[in-house]
């Protein structure tokens, strides 16, 4: 166990980058010492989150009808070169191969930003007659950009995990069905099982992502009041179809080109904000789906009674296994409140203590990391108990992180009042606006780095005034953050 486990976190809400810093290294989640900026090691208990994150999303995207695949990692030039908006949104974030061995490449490699440029080449092979379609793809995988932001672990880095679906539709009502399906599959995960609260936006004509019709994103908020984008949805149309000659017969026999949307998926990014939103001054806490261990056992030691202490232990770990939890019985010789310490910080959400009393009692001591509470359960109700916690705990987690979404939404109905809730409140910050690209970036430029993240997808609020920065008649309802 770590030496430091009782040694107190920085507080999190008064200083998130520190807590942030020293909680991916004190719970042992990555190693930074790998010497090549923006790449870190995921070390086993961040990477079994996002193994855990990986299979929720894998599960649905399998039910919703989509099938793996894998490309390779190194993308030809020639390729990439064949969408211009795309080459323009990606060129400058691109890590290029020229050489291999002791010679320089006929012709350079670049390692995969997204895979758009790397599967549709192939598409164009596989899709010729409407019978074809849907082509519903997904790969698991990492991708590589020359971030030039400043880096940090999970968060922003040059090399991150997610999954990225490329699919391809008959119509475009077919396209636009998809990236409603995407929207389905990721509010599901995120709320329904990791319980993160998010913004989902449609973004702004100028953000959107190279070669999109249309691009959607879910935002989340941070200790810090800044945001994190960790999943995003796109709607293609034609776009890639016709730089990649992707076309089909149709039924009628004419040859149409494929409706196209991708989704990514950030599972890096989302085992951040896992991390950064449940974790408290003592440590993570961690949802019962993604949980690299979701109970640990701790033996309270008795002179004369351990030997039945610990045949009690092991009744309740085979029973627990038997139901299909990750449980361990923590057998180390550390006093039980260094136990508690140390798995408190790795964020189990349940502890059961067996002691001689509870034995005696015929009760288990429960102890729920989440809202660090202790109380005692008859020993055929714990079974039925660790059921009603798994639930419970996603709740109370999620409901605490809505609180603390609703709280940082703030409305400005002047530039001067935008211009002190940036500087003092963080967060998003609702305007009326007028859709104008200098407008956002003269509120970028004066407010040190906010950005306009676009339109609540799906909210019909119309603006009734005017755009609070150029005064010019608002034609939409923004809302503005400070992102990662």
């Amino acid at each position: 166990m770590a030496e430091d486990a009782e040694t107190p976190l920085p507080d999190k809400e008064q200083n998130f980058s520190d807590w942030y810093n020293e909680i991916v290294q004190r719970a042992e989640l990555v190693d930074l010492r790998y010497g090549v900026k923006g790449f870190v090691v995921y070390r086993p208990n961040v990477a079994t989150i996002m193994k855990q994150t990986y299979q929720l999303f894998e599960d649905a995207l399998d039910e919703h009808g989509h099938s793996i695949c894998n490309f390779p990692v190194v993308i030809p030039v020639e390729f990439f070169q064949k969408e211009a908006e795309h080459i323009k949104g990606f060129s400058g974030e691109v890590f290029w191969i020229t050489r291999a061995g002791d010679s320089e490449l006929d012709k350079p490699l670049l390692l995969r930003p997204t895979s758009e440029t790397a599967m549709y080449p192939l598409y164009a092979y596989w899709v010729r007659s409407y019978r074809d379609l849907p082509l519903k793809l997904y790969q698991s995988n990492t991708v590589y950009r020359y971030e030039t932001k400043a880096t940090k672990p999970l968060i922003r880095g040059r090399e991150f995990y997610w999954i990225e679906a490329h699919d391809v539709h008959r119509t475009f009502e077919d396209a636009v069905n998809q990236v409603k399906e995407d929207m389905e599959i990721t509010i599901d995960v995120l709320h329904n099982q990791l319980g993160i609260p998010f913004l989902l936006m449609e973004r702004p004509s100028w953000d959107r992502f190279a070669g999109a019709e249309h691009s959607y994103a879910f935002d989340v908020l941070f200790p810090d009041k800044e945001v994190l984008q960790i999943a995003t949805t796109h709607l293609l149309g034609e776009n890639f179809s016709r730089a990649f000659d992707i076309t089909f017969e149709d039924v009628d026999g004419t040859k149409k080109y494929g409706q196209q949307t991708c989704f990514g998926i950030g599972i890096s990014r989302i085992a951040a904000t896992i991390i950064s939103m449940h974790g408290d001054n003592y440590g993570l806490i961690l949802p019962f789906h993604v949980a690299p261990l979701q109970i640990i056992i701790v033996p309270i030691p008795k002179k004369g009674k351990n030997e039945l202490i610990m045949e009690k232990c092991e009744e309740f770990y085979h029973k627990l296994k038997d139901k299909g939890y990750r449980v361990k019985l923590d057998v180390s010789e550390d006093r039980p409140g260094a136990k508690f310490y140390h798995w408190e910080l790795l964020g189990v959400p349940v502890r059961l203590e067996i002691g001689p009393k509870d034995i005696e009692n015929g009760v288990v001591t429960v102890f729920r990391r989440d809202k660090k509470e202790r109380f005692q359960v008859k020993e055929n109700q714990l079974i039925k108990t660790i059921e009603h916690l798994k639930d419970d705990i996603l709740k109370e987690l999620r409901t605490r992180r809505e609180k603390d979404l609703e709280e940082n939404i703030r409305e400005a109905k002047n530039k001067e009042d935008f211009l002190e809730i940036a500087k003092n409140k963080g967060g998003f910050i609702k305007i009326e606006f007028c859709d104008n690209q200098k407008c956002a970036e003269i509120i970028k430029d004066e407010t040190g780095g906010y950005e306009v993240r676009g339109k609540i997808f799906g909210d019909e609020e119309k603006p009734k005034g005017n755009c609070i920065i150029c005064g010019e008649k608002a034609k939409s309802i923004v809302y503005i953050a400070k992102a990662y």
